[in-house]
């Protein structure tokens, strides 16, 4: 495995892109403006520019700490999932009475994207592949006959019949639902959405980190901007709302990406509709093909650093990258010899209900939408305009849902954060182990419906 990853550079494969754009200068000086966005990822850029769309004439201006996307907007797997609720069954223990209606709007979102990409000429790989959930162990096939029973659109594949799709030998059974997911390369997806905003009027400024939030003024080390409203679109960084702080967590997911496969390689795997695979397991991995034909295989270990710590050094760790590169080749053992390219980490932000949450501060003037726990790709749009019904006081489909309007239970400070979130990840692995048994901390989770879904 260590020659595997010998040539692997220490980068993000969708950031070491020679389509790039030039940073943006930073804000200098003070500014006014009737919208102000906080965060350049997915949930900023979107509400940027769904705000242009929806209210032309409102002046925006967004700033971004770094640069635009350079967060987990651009580092992720690519995996653009209708689901609103981080999956069918999060939704159906959730919001039973109101998940028909939220399966519906973010199918809706989904196709918005989609469209929106085409009408851009965002050239991002955009591609409605669906994606498959492969059994790998025998109490995963009784999992996912649970969920087929209840949920329409899924196909349940035998031994056989998902081996065709994606040939490894330890797949057992498989989901598949063919219209649910689209696959994206992430940062050109952001890039893009940035261009749109810049040729819409909105000013950008990048490297611009924002110190403080106080009765419609935020300050930077260099200027401010004065706002009539803002959207607060930070996800895993800290909150400009401190009450919101421990609503969320950051957790660090790693991934890898081999060099392009051989079409003799490529063949003896099939995976002829491209579509985005992930296992059943509690701890699961992540993969899909590249536009060249590599392959990006991450997830699986999540890491949690007292006190919520986030360092860029905590995006490149030899013992889980080597551990990866392992469960991958056993996964694929007839692509032995294979080598890896890129290897690199992020942040993502995970709430106790395991999506996305949304609500108001200052008297309605600020607006908010974090939680995404690693399914933020497509859901990011639908929390933007979220963000803008709130802050301009419309009455929508989806200001009357009560995922909406329902707030998470919050983490509890250190040291028992840090102490509960590790005995969960050791509880799931164990469960992974042991045929899918919870034990009693997961049980109790599960009953106060609080936890967090790796």
């Amino acid at each position: 495995m260590t020659s595997a990853l010998s040539e692997a550079e220490p980068l993000v494969f969708w950031l070491d892109d020679k389509a790039a754009p030039s940073p943006l200068p930073p804000l200098a000086g003070a500014e006014t403006a009737d919208l102000a966005v906080v965060g350049g990822g997915y949930t900023g850029l979107w509400t940027a520019l769904r705000a242009k769309e929806r209210y032309p004439d409102l002046d925006i201006v967004l700033l971004e700490a770094y640069t635009c996307g350079s967060a987990a907007s651009g580092r992720n797997g690519g995996f653009c999932d209708a689901s609103l609720t981080h999956g069918f069954a999060n939704g159906l223990a959730r919001w039973p009475e109101e998940l028909p209606v939220l399966e519906r709007v973010g199918r809706e979102n989904l196709e918005a994207i989609g469209e929106t990409i085409a009408r851009l000429g965002i050239d991002c790989d955009w591609r409605r592949t669906g994606e498959l959930t492969v059994a790998t162990a025998p109490h995963h096939l009784e999992e996912l006959a649970s969920e087929a029973a209840v949920r329409g659109g899924v196909t349940l594949l035998d031994q056989d019949a998902v081996r065709a799709e994606v040939n490894s030998p330890t797949y057992l059974g498989g989901l598949w639902d063919a219209s649910g997911t689209a696959l994206v390369e992430p940062a050109r997806l952001a890039w893009g959405l940035r261009e749109a905003c810049l040729e819409l009027g909105v000013r950008i400024y990048e490297n611009t980190r924002v110190r403080q939030l106080r009765s419609g003024l935020l300050s930077t080390a260099m200027g401010s901007v004065r706002a009539d409203r803002i959207a607060v679109a930070t996800n895993a960084f800290p909150s400009l709302l401190r009450r919101l702080r421990l609503y969320t967590v950051p957790v660090y997911d790693l991934v890898l990406v081999t060099e392009p496969l051989s079409p003799a390689q490529l063949a003896t795997i099939g995976w002829q509709r491209r579509q985005g695979v992930g296992d059943a397991s509690n701890l699961f991995h992540y993969y899909r093909l590249t536009r060249d034909d590599r392959i990006l295989w991450g997830g699986y270990i999540p890491l949690y650093y007292y006190g919520s710590r986030i360092n860029p050094a905590l995006e490149q760790r030899d013992d889980i990258h080597l551990l990866l590169a392992q469960h991958f080749f056993e996964t694929f053992p007839q692509l032995e010899g294979l080598r890896f390219t890129h290897r690199w980490g992020g942040v993502i932000d995970t709430s106790t209900r395991f999506c996305a949450f949304f609500g108001t501060a200052l008297g309605g003037r600020v607006s908010y939408a974090l939680g995404y726990t690693g399914l933020g790709v497509a859901a990011t749009r639908f929390g933007a305009d979220v963000m803008l019904d709130l802050l301009y006081a419309e009455t929508t489909e989806r200001t009357h849902l009560r995922m909406v309007r329902e707030r998470p239970l919050p983490f509890p400070p250190e040291p028992l954060r840090a102490a509960a979130i590790h005995l969960t990840r050791h509880s799931m692995s164990r469960a992974d182990t042991n045929a899918g048994h919870r034990n009693l901390w997961l049980r109790t989770l599960d009953r106060l419906g609080l936890g967090l879904d790796f």
